[in-house]
């Protein structure tokens, strides 16, 4: 799921301890890593990498990040929807239906807030995805959020009436693939970066994918030299 990084519209919970200008830098990096990293893992499954974006008009902004090899897919929740899929549902909703109207077999939803994201995650949701029969593949978030959802078929059910951008993201889909007598796949859960406390995780990480362009961003701005600034003067 890509959005085009702009100052002021980007990670803006971020701001602070960054500014507009440095929490968009840090998107575009974040963009960079995860289509790397989408692509790493089509060397040991087959993936196809897409980047739904929106809004329409963003095209060429969006594609500047996540470089060739990744097509883009419009996802801005402009086709008709269910009416218990509201908000960021329709833009996922919208994701996984292009994907399935490109002949896929399986469609899998993936935060860009996560350039750390351990590759062999990505390689076996695709794996569980291809096996026979109907399920989903969900990677939880530390935050209640999560930072996968892959389906096989369009099931609207999987986000409807779910309270985004809360800490009851995942368990509502939990509950909604228990409703629907969805097989539903775990895998191990991660973290996204999407506020101050968990900017620390990834400024401390040593695991995970390499995400050389958020690193290098990191390293230009001095955000672990900022961070401790601040913490220590708090």
């Amino acid at each position: 799921m890509a959005k085009a990084p702009r100052a002021g519209r980007s990670k803006t919970r971020l701001c602070p301890p960054l500014t507009g200008e440095e929490a968009a830098a840090l998107s575009g990096a974040f963009l960079r890593d995860t289509a790397s990293n989408v692509r790493a893992a089509a060397r040991l499954a087959p993936i196809a990498a897409y980047a739904a974006y929106a809004p329409l008009g963003t095209e060429a902004l969006v594609a500047a990040h996540v470089g060739d090899g990744t097509q883009l897919v419009l996802a801005d929740g402009s086709p008709p929807m269910p009416a218990r899929v509201q908000g960021f549902g329709r833009c996922l909703l919208h994701a996984v239906q292009g994907m399935l109207d490109a002949g896929h077999a399986a469609a899998c939803v993936l935060s860009s807030d996560i350039p750390t994201l351990p590759t062999r995650l990505i390689v076996a949701a695709a794996r569980h995805l291809l096996r026979p029969g109907d399920r989903a593949v969900l990677g939880a978030c530390d935050d209640g959020g999560y930072y996968l959802l892959g389906l096989k078929a369009p099931h609207a059910e999987m986000f409807a009436d779910i309270a985004w951008s809360t800490d009851s993201v995942a368990a509502a889909t939990r509950d909604r693939a228990r409703a629907i007598g969805l097989d539903l796949v775990e895998l191990d859960p991660w973290y996204d970066v999407d506020d101050a406390p968990s900017l620390g995780l990834l400024l401390a990480e040593t695991g995970g994918y390499a995400a050389p362009a958020t690193r290098a961003v990191i390293d230009r701005l001095g955000l672990r030299e900022r961070l401790a600034e601040r913490a220590g003067a708090a």
